[in-house]
């Protein structure tokens, strides 16, 4: 069994998913008053989507993550906690507690339904590590890279919480169903969901 820490962002995203100005415009909104409170939504909805603790399960905007290990994997993967993860880096201590980094020769990046994982290449092992927490650790670039490369339907879905909170402050009941949030929501996202590993 491999003691993993959750992961941790180390680079948050270089720009946000949807602009100030294309929320507004599909708000319908042509004054500043309410700028803050728009920013505000538009962070949400993508805490709600992105990253180790949303929804989707995925990172949308590339962003740098850790993955600490106490122990060595294994077998020949080691399953990252991310899909698209572009490009990574293993770094361990020795059983001398000195820092070092395992070369990009022994392993590859490769990908499958579930994520992205590292797979040993033939005739390469993990190496030996310390005795800590953070023995092994894999710093990943994920996702789809700048905000026009995320899919259309994961903006759409941002647009239509940010809208939604904005013209809802609380649940919306609907005959006998009380929604937080809009069924299109769920369908939009439905086919980004990560399935579970």
């Amino acid at each position: 069994m491999i003691h993993a820490q959750a992961p941790t962002r180390l680079v948050a995203p270089s720009e946000p998913m949807v602009s100030l100005a294309s929320a507004k415009q599909h708000l319908r909104v042509d004054h500043e008053e309410d700028d803050a409170l728009i920013t505000s939504m538009i962070e949400a909805a993508t805490d709600h989507l992105d990253g180790w603790s949303g929804i989707l399960g995925r990172c949308l905007v590339s962003q740098t993550w850790r993955q600490s290990l106490a122990c060595r994997p294994a077998g020949r993967v080691l399953r990252l906690p991310f899909g698209a993860v572009s490009e990574a880096e293993i770094t361990y201590y020795d059983p001398d507690d000195a820092p070092q980094t395992f070369a990009a020769d022994g392993w590859e990046l490769v990908e499958d339904a579930r994520s992205s994982m590292i797979r040993l290449r033939d005739g390469a092992s993990w190496p030996s590590l310390a005795k800590r927490a953070d023995a092994m650790s894999v710093d990943m670039v994920a996702g789809y890279g700048a905000a026009e490369q995320v899919p259309h339907a994961l903006r759409t879905a941002a647009l239509l919480l940010v809208a939604h909170w904005y013209r809802n402050r609380e649940a919306v009941n609907v005959g006998n169903i009380t929604s937080a949030l809009p069924l299109s929501v769920a369908s939009l996202i439905a086919p980004y969901r990560r399935v579970g590993v």
